[in-house]
């Protein structure tokens, strides 16, 4: 395992406004980022990830029950936390990037969704991201997972990864993909300035740089839990049980 933390992104972005309607009954009365997994809310697992890989500053946006997610990241003293505030509508994936660039800066950030848990390999992973981040050659680098290294990788859809870690985004069912997304990145913040104001997917985005081979992803080599829903929280608890406390 690497021991010394490489030079990487200070700041991040933390995708935590959605709804949670796979999560429900749960959800209706917290919001998803708030859902506890092995007795630690979501949100703090990828704030404690975050924090030991580097970053000083998140900025978290918040939508549902949005009072309960400014009076529980309000106790953080690890780090800066920032809200970007989505109370007046929902903005997607890459509309929530945009709507925070003012508290985002210009140098390259980490994004990161609230309902990717993992048990690091030999290798942590957000090192290895910071590892393989090249400005030069890519605009997005995407952390990934191989299929069989984890749990909620549902489905053909992901992507293929060429030798240079050029990925190209694939939804044929005849041809599941080796790779899924785990939900974390380093990007560009530039990327989206041409993009205007308002809700939209960070998906266009990716085929557009698909495209152009400025889209980048590198595996992780230990163990990935996706939490979209209540079974999944289950089985996520039950795997960490088995394996010990989530490193």
């Amino acid at each position: 395992m690497i021991a010394a933390i490489l030079p990487g992104p200070k700041t991040a972005m933390v995708l935590a406004a959605g709804l949670g309607t796979r999560m429900r009954p749960l959800t209706d009365r917290i919001p998803k980022a708030l859902a506890p997994v092995a007795g630690k809310p979501l949100i703090d697992h990828v704030l404690d990830r975050l924090r030991d890989a580097g970053v000083e500053r998140a900025v978290v946006n918040v939508h549902h029950f949005a009072d309960q997610m400014e009076e529980h990241l309000a106790k953080r003293a690890d780090l800066e936390v920032l809200i970007s505030d989505e109370r007046a509508a929902l903005l997607d994936s890459g509309g929530g990037i945009r709507h925070a660039a003012d508290k985002l800066g210009r140098d390259p950030i980490y994004v990161a969704n609230i309902d990717s848990l993992w048990r690091e390999g030999e290798t942590r992973a957000l090192e290895a991201l910071k590892a393989a981040w090249n400005p030069e050659a890519m605009d997005i680098l995407l952390l990934l997972v191989r299929r069989g290294q984890g749990i909620g990788f549902e489905g053909p859809q992901g992507f293929l990864r060429d030798e240079s870690g050029r990925l190209t985004h694939s939804t044929d069912p005849a041809s599941p993909t080796p790779f899924a997304n785990m939900g974390v990145a380093i990007l560009t913040p530039q990327v989206l300035d041409d993009q205007p104001q308002g809700a939209f997917s960070i998906v266009p985005i990716w085929h557009r740089l698909q495209a152009q081979g400025r889209l980048h992803g590198v595996p992780m080599d230990g163990f990935w839990m996706h939490v979209g829903d209540p079974a999944a929280r289950d089985e996520a608890e039950a795997w960490i049980a088995r394996a010990g406390a989530a490193k």
